[in-house]
């Protein structure tokens, strides 16, 4: 299982500290959408140069545009790009196809889609699905329960990223369940000591 760390809400240059700290322990480095809304992917494109031992993630949530966004994001450097799985089949489309001609990753973001949505884009092969619980909801959700009914009705969809609410006590019940990336934020870069719970995880997942 990968571990993505999220960095989000901060200033430029603490998001440039984490990424340095990050790089080679986090599989995937990802910087957030307020990262993003709030300087710009032209200016981000110097943090993939700090993350050279990690995937970078850019979750630029993509809604309309899908070609234009996802060509832009990828020559800033990004790894791997976020659109939102409620947009049209057409955007996910384009994404996919630009993702494909870059020879780089798609991750479509659940977030708020119904069983319908999914079953409806549930065509990309080697995109990365995230069950995605929103940070404005509260934390009575039942993520493992919530996993297993989504890999019961989508079997074929192989490649499963869970984000929202995780932390050490959540990874603990996760780490036997068979998902590709786990996506970690404040409970690692709000921390105290943010390397120090970053290797807890991937010590528990070990």
């Amino acid at each position: 299982m990968k571990v993505q760390v999220a960095i989000d809400r901060v200033e430029l240059d603490k998001a440039i500290a984490l990424v340095e700290k990050f790089n080679g322990v986090a599989d995937i480095i990802e910087i957030g959408t307020s990262l993003i809304k709030d300087y710009g992917l032209l200016n981000l494109k110097k943090l993939h140069l700090k993350a050279t031992n990690s995937l970078i993630l850019g979750d630029i949530k993509t809604n309309d545009e899908g070609a234009y966004e996802f060509t832009m994001g990828y020559n800033q450097g990004f790894d791997i790009l976020t659109v939102m799985g409620s947009s049209s089949l057409e955007t996910l489309q384009k994404c996919y196809d630009v993702s494909k001609e870059y020879n780089k990753k798609m991750m479509i973001d659940l977030l708020e889609c119904s069983y319908e949505k999914i079953k409806e884009i549930s065509r990309f092969d080697e995109a990365i699905y995230c069950l995605h619980t929103s940070v404005d909801k509260s934390n009575s959700n039942n993520i493992i329960y919530e996993l297993r009914e989504f890999k019961l009705k989508f079997p074929l969809i192989k490649n499963i990223a869970i984000a929202g609410g995780i932390n050490l006590d959540v990874i603990k019940k996760l780490k036997n369940e068979d998902i590709n990336i786990v996506v970690i934020g404040s409970s690692i870069t709000a921390a105290k000591d943010p390397m120090k719970v970053l290797n807890e995880i991937k010590e528990e997942l070990l």
